[in-house]
């Protein structure tokens, strides 16, 4: 598919330049929290977000409303549906499942695409419609007329596995699964082994909303008993679940926070000395990630601040790729909160992390 592809941050600056009377269609998979993403963005704006799941729809019915006559004139009119807005005020109009909608609710979505009107009801000034589409040979689609196509800007939807990590210790997700994925990042959203295009029928596979059902299970569980990894294996598949319960099971790799906090210690510097470049470039999103969500206190930026640096130094003396990777984290800037805290409170940590980038190319 040759249409443009976007993250979640970019996402929310094409929402911020695009005029709210042109349609968006999201094209990606199920699972990746298109609703609740958009829902958070509109929210903070004061919009709000109406998802409507059209695949679930029978009849056009359900989506202009009931007709009913009008006792003045005689004539038959649709009654609003509970979703539309009459005080007069904008709403974000999410339509998920676009192509999976019967013909008949499609060509009541031509007129609202095209128009903003149904039933002959126009949504207020300043409404949005988006649309969420799937795409791929696993799904059970409706193919979509050209005209309705045209109707949308198209933009592929593609969460990063950095956005999600990021998210997930943000919503304090159990960290047995924060590590799996940060480490194994080709679980998040599928079957690694599974072939593109491939009839998954009932086999069950894993994706973003499944990996938060399994944090629900396993939080505040230290062992995890063998009921325990059969809801895991119906939630994310017998694969996904085996991978999963052997990693927890092993020797855990030092987080940000240990770093942070403890680095002048033998103990630390001891656990991370037999570490490849993998496991050292978890420990450095890791870091990253500590400094993004967590409120340093007052009496700890002393501590951090020595430590980091300390930690950096370490690895461009020993661990020059490691070095180099902590460093393009830096310059690449998808930690706002960390960034600030690294150039207020290390300045000439700052100084040494641009010299080192500077310095490979």
């Amino acid at each position: 598919m040759s249409n443009i592809t976007v993250n979640i941050t970019e996402l929310k600056q094409l929402l911020e330049a695009t005029p709210a009377s042109h349609n968006i269609m999201l094209v990606g998979n199920h699972g990746i929290g298109k609703s609740e993403i958009l829902t958070e963005f509109f929210r903070e704006k004061g919009m709000p977000v109406v998802a409507l799941f059209l695949g679930q729809m029978a009849d056009p019915g359900d989506l202009i409303g009931l007709p009913t006559k009008d006792e003045k004139t005689g004539k038959t009119e649709f009654m609003p549906p509970y979703w539309f807005p009459v005080d007069g005020k904008p709403i974000v109009l999410f339509l998920d499942e676009l192509n999976r909608a019967r013909p008949e609710i499609l060509q009541t979505v031509m007129d609202l695409a095209l128009n903003r009107k149904l039933a002959g009801k126009y949504l207020p000034d300043g409404s949005r419609i988006i649309s969420a589409v799937n795409a791929g040979d696993q799904y059970q689609l409706t193919d979509l007329d050209p005209a309705l196509v045209s109707r949308f800007n198209i933009v592929n939807f593609k969460p990063t596995a950095e956005e999600w990590l990021l998210w997930a210790r943000k919503a304090q997700l159990d960290a047995r699964v924060i590590g799996f994925i940060d480490e194994n990042r080709m679980w998040l959203d599928k079957d690694p082994d599974m072939k593109e295009g491939a009839d998954m029928g009932l086999d069950k596979t894993p994706d973003r909303r499944a990996w938060k059902r399994v944090s629900d299970i396993i939080m505040g569980k230290d062992e995890l008993k063998e009921i325990n990894t059969k809801i895991i294996s119906s939630i994310v598949g017998p694969k996904a679940a085996a991978a999963f319960i052997q990693n927890a099971a092993t020797r855990k790799i030092i987080s940000g926070r240990e770093i942070l906090s403890g680095f002048d210690k033998a103990k630390v510097r001891d656990a991370i000395a037999d570490y490849g470049i993998h496991q050292l470039s978890v420990v450095n999103e890791g870091i990253y990630r500590h400094l993004e969500v967590e409120k340093v206190q007052e009496k700890d930026i002393k501590t951090y601040a020595d430590n980091l640096m300390s930690y950096f130094e370490y690895l461009t003396k020993k661990r020059k790729e490691a070095a180099a990777h902590f460093a393009n984290i830096y310059v690449q800037q998808t930690y706002q909160e960390a960034i600030g805290f690294i150039a207020t409170k290390c300045p000439m940590l700052v100084m040494m992390l641009v010299s080192y980038v500077k310095g490979i190319k």
